[in-house]
């Protein structure tokens, strides 16, 4: 039986949610029936080449230092395409989508192209290639009805754009016992009977990291039982740090930086909070619920979809990020609400946000496009 051959194009495969997922889908494709090859472009953010290579991929550098060079690549892709008969190409986030577009104009292979972000978010240049170019491609993809909707209304294409819901692979993030969680704790000095916060993240200006050691600090002010873990790097990280260290949160809020292997800390996390200003389906959301996480969190974009209030998570609007503090107490200290929360979150993630369906969604469309 001759494979079907996809090629997913990335500008980097650092530890982003749309990079994260790669290596996961991958574990779960029929590899029998797929052959899956991977194009990057920032050589300096490879933090998920071992795992997509691990799982059975083909990856790739093509390097650009710049988003003109990454256009530029185009004839390397297609010539690429030429040599290991892809039939069908994968982009994700809009540079990798351009180009990809050029590839599609010149070589007529089919491109599907999934968009993680509201359009409304994207720089102003951005979001005007993004409209130009769009209908240059076979298939939009939204990962939540906002962004989905967001494209609808933005862009308006001619082209189908469908919603393919983000899922996590819920058979490997579960928790597993407490020496994870011993180990992670006593690697920072916390007490195993803290109430331990924390999140995962790309320092970046929507995540609001800022805002989320506010709430921290006064939640701890009000506590001195609860501790914090940030998982995560980014270009916001000197500034992050810098008010870490304003607000005193010393020996209370520890950074982890960027981990490929991310369960561990899941494993050391009573709750998992997100103070987010805008989102499209975050997948640390996902893993976090999976965790059995007991989730705080600003309705931000797709999260919504997700998280229902006072069912799998508590929820408050994005301008309510203040009242996130007395969430925190108030979980804390209600330890069977904690628990439910924790339960129902997995339970959540199992029904509705299994990577499962995500799956069988992803190669009926690419059987179905395949040239």
């Amino acid at each position: 039986m001759t494979k079907i051959k996809v090629l997913h194009i990335i500008k980097s495969l650092g530890r982003g949610g749309a990079e994260m997922l790669l290596p996961e889908t991958l574990k779960k494709h029929d590899q029998d029936v797929f052959e899956f090859h991977y194009i990057y472009f920032l050589p300096w953010k490879n933090q998920m080449v071992q795992a997509l290579e691990d799982a059975g991929g083909k990856v790739s550098c093509f390097s650009a230092k710049n988003n003109l060079q990454l256009l530029l690549q185009y004839k390397n892709i297609i010539r690429y395409c030429k040599e290991h008969q892809i039939q069908l190409i994968h982009a994700h986030l809009p540079w990798a989508g351009f180009v990809s577009r050029l590839v599609h104009k010149m070589s007529g292979i089919p491109v599907l192209y999934t968009e993680h972000n509201m359009q409304e978010r994207y720089h102003f240049l951005t979001k005007f290639i993004n409209k130009l170019t769009f209908t240059s491609q076979s298939l939009g993809i939204g990962v939540s009805d906002d962004v989905t909707n967001s494209i609808t209304r933005n862009i308006n294409p001619s082209i189908p754009v469908q919603t393919v819901l983000n899922g996590v692979n819920t058979d490997s993030f579960k928790r597993v016992g407490t020496t994870q969680n011993s180990m992670i704790r006593n690697q920072f000095g916390i007490p195993l009977d803290a109430f331990v916060v924390g999140t995962v993240a790309v320092f970046r200006f929507q995540k609001r990291l800022d805002l989320w050691l506010e709430i921290m600090q006064k939640a701890i002010e009000k506590d001195a039982n609860i501790y914090g873990i940030i998982v995560g790097a980014g270009p916001l990280q000197p500034e992050i740090e810098q008010k870490h260290k304003e607000l005193g949160l010393e020996g209370k809020v520890f950074f982890a930086g960027l981990q490929t292997e991310v369960k561990p800390y899941y494993e050391a996390m009573n709750s998992f909070m997100m103070c987010s200003s805008f989102e499209g389906l975050p997948i640390a959301l996902l893993e976090a619920m999976s965790m059995e996480c007991a989730i705080i969190t600003t309705d931000a974009g797709g999260i919504k979809e997700v998280i229902r209030d006072n069912q799998d998570g508590v929820v408050v609007g994005v301008e309510q990020w203040q009242r996130l503090t007395e969430k925190v107490i108030e979980i804390k200290n209600d330890t069977t609400k904690c628990t439910t929360l924790q339960k129902a979150a997995r339970e959540r993630a199992i029904a509705s946000f299994s990577m499962d369906a995500m799956i069988l969604t992803l190669e009926n469309l690419y059987t179905n496009y395949a040239k």
